[in-house]
């Protein structure tokens, strides 16, 4: 028996051996350390060796910089969205420009020189590179301009970029330890951290914290192995340029005056006489006439010096309205038609000694909102240089008007006027020209984006008549209370008419009128020939609520669409709120 017994102990002595030594495997196993190593290009998603990865205030973004004899290139798209958009690149003439507060920058492609307004630099590098895909701007000619630092690590390719200035959190390491992707031994080792050395912390945890070492490798590291953290400011030794614009020390009082043809300049006298208290007086003289980005003129000297022999200034307005064969789009979107079109609003206004230029384009297509903007930079800067001042016309805030950028274009322009009227324009449904809490509210959100002392309220002198006539063959039912209503089925069509001709009809149909709170201003309706007709109308009281908006936000002043649509009455008004 005991023969066939110690075979079997022996055995199972054996396989517990076997099993023990497999259980410490596994424990050994799971408590050490892994020392697999990760790959940082493909940490860092780097696909070729052109490739550098760009660490962006402490984060792994997913543009790429392109490494060009050891020097980064950030494409004009990553620069226009993280760091600074006011580079403009012109893929159709391959020019990259930049507006400063006084001066502009130019760049073509493949060259080492740049310049500035008159003045050529050069760098010891080709400055901007261009596929066919977009641009990219070599790291220290963004410097120039930008608020930012930077440093550049090898092995792989990396950019740490920084622009967000303040109070960070940092710890030291008590001991050599291993910077891991994960939270938990077992994950690949990023990076050896050396005792002592900084590292910001990214997200704290009892186990393991989240940090990013001084050259851009964001990981792991076990807690107990961090000392106490402390705050470490960092902050940018940039110091940004000013903006300077030329601002009147007094209230501006504007009217437009639609000048249609040359004979209508030797009506200015009268124009004037009708008015009280005009300091300013836009006549739209320029519009865009050519795809190269020529302008028409109806222009005189005369008007010019009889204006300013009677204490008014002249802002002559440019539009791109008129001549509907000519692409505002093709204009603005090439460098070299955006740069005729300036010079030759800037020769005009030498020639005839203009005070200032009030700038009109509308109807623009937002896939030029780059375009635009830096149009209205660069005209700004000319005007500047030429004691000349710039106005911009813009629509009220909308989610859709957006891209009109009126923030950038309080920094270069002078004056940004709020065209705080066409509320409902013909095509839209029935109502108010410019109620007041449109005004109001264009107002308010026009003064997120601009200074008070920079903007200008446009008011109506005009309103529109609005007819609502049945359709033939079809029976009108009660709607409401309004006779406004009374037919579901109708034809709308509107005009826009001046004061005058509004008291007429209000007149000769025996139409009364009623005051409408909410709305600032009176309200008329009458029939005529089966049609309904109404009216919301501008007069001086309406008028006066639109002056007080004015008045209550401390504006720089007003302007009044247009000169021969208002009553003599309104001037009294006027002068009121801007004497």
């Amino acid at each position: 028996m005991k023969k066939k017994i110690i075979p079997v102990i022996a055995a199972a002595a054996l396989i517990l051996v076997v099993v023990l030594f497999m259980f410490l495997g596994r424990v050994i196993e799971k408590y050490t350390p892994s020392k697999e190593r990760a790959d940082l290009s493909e940490y860092y998603h780097i696909a070729s060796d052109t490739e550098a990865a760009i660490l962006f205030n402490n984060t792994l973004i997913e543009h790429k910089a392109k490494m060009i004899n050891g020097i980064p290139y950030l494409s004009c798209e990553t620069v226009k969205s993280l760091i600074n958009n006011r580079f403009y690149w012109d893929a159709r003439e391959n020019i990259l420009r930049y507006a400063a507060p006084d001066r502009l920058v130019s760049v073509h492609t493949e060259s080492n020189e740049y310049t500035v307004a008159k003045d050529t630099y050069s760098l010891d590098h080709v400055i901007v590179k261009a596929d066919s895909q977009t641009a990219y701007i070599a790291i220290d000619f963004v410097k120039l301009y930008s608020d930012f630092t930077y440093e550049v690590f090898s092995s792989p390719d990396r950019v740490v970029i920084t622009n967000a200035w303040g109070d960070y959190t940092v710890a030291t390491a008590k001991k050599a330890t291993e910077l891991r992707t994960l939270g938990g031994i077992k994950s690949p080792i990023l990076a050896d951290i050396e005792k002592n050395a900084e590292l910001t912390v990214l997200k704290p945890d009892e186990t393991w914290t989240e940090v990013v070492t001084g050259d851009g490798i964001i990981g792991y590291i076990k807690t107990k192995c961090l000392n106490e953290s402390s705050v470490k400011e960092i902050r940018s030794d940039y110091v940004p340029e000013e903006f300077t614009h030329i601002t009147k020390n007094f209230k501006i009082n504007m009217a437009w005056h639609q000048v249609t043809n040359t004979s209508a300049n030797g009506n200015i006298a009268a124009v004037l006489q009708e008015t009280k208290g005009i300091n300013v007086i836009s006549p739209t003289w320029f519009y865009l006439n050519g795809n190269d980005g020529s302008i028409a003129s109806l222009a005189s000297n005369d008007y010019v010096n009889y204006c300013h022999q009677n204490g008014v200034e002249v802002w002559a307005l440019v539009s791109n309205l008129e001549n509907t064969e000519v692409s505002t789009t093709e204009v603005l979107t090439h460098t070299s038609k955006r740069d005729k079109l300036v010079n030759d609003i800037i020769s005009a206004a030498i020639q005839y000694n203009l005070d200032g230029i009030n700038l009109d384009f509308e109807a623009i297509d937002p896939v030029v909102e780059d375009s635009y903007i830096q149009f209205v930079r660069e005209l700004s800067l000319k005007c500047a240089n030429n004691g000349i001042v710039l106005s911009v016309d813009n629509y009220v805030p909308t989610d859709y008007t957006a891209f009109y950028n009126r923030k950038e274009q309080g920094l270069f322009a002078d004056y940004v006027i709020i065209m705080g009227y066409d509320e409902h324009y013909n095509g839209s449904d029935e109502g108010s020209t410019a109620s007041i809490g449109f005004v109001k509210t264009g107002v308010e959100n026009t003064l997120k984006e601009v200074p008070a002392s920079q903007v200008i309220l446009g008011m109506p002198f005009f309103t529109r008549i609005w007819c609502k006539t049945p359709k033939a063959g079809e029976t009108g039912e009660t709607q409401g209370e309004d006779s406004a209503d009374s037919y579901i089925n109708y034809d709308l069509s509107s005009y826009a008419a001046g004061m005058s001709e509004v008291q007429n009809l209000i007149s000769v149909n025996g139409a009364e009128t009623r005051w409408l709170d909410d709305l600032g201003q009176y309200y008329a309706e009458y029939e005529n020939s089966g049609s309904i007709y109404q009216i919301w109308v501008e007069d001086a009281a309406s008028l006066e609520e639109k002056l007080k908006v004015m008045d209550s936000y401390g504006l720089a002043g007003g302007a009044f669409w247009k000169l021969g649509l208002e009553r003599s009455a309104v001037w009294d008004t006027i002068i009121k709120y801007i004497n």
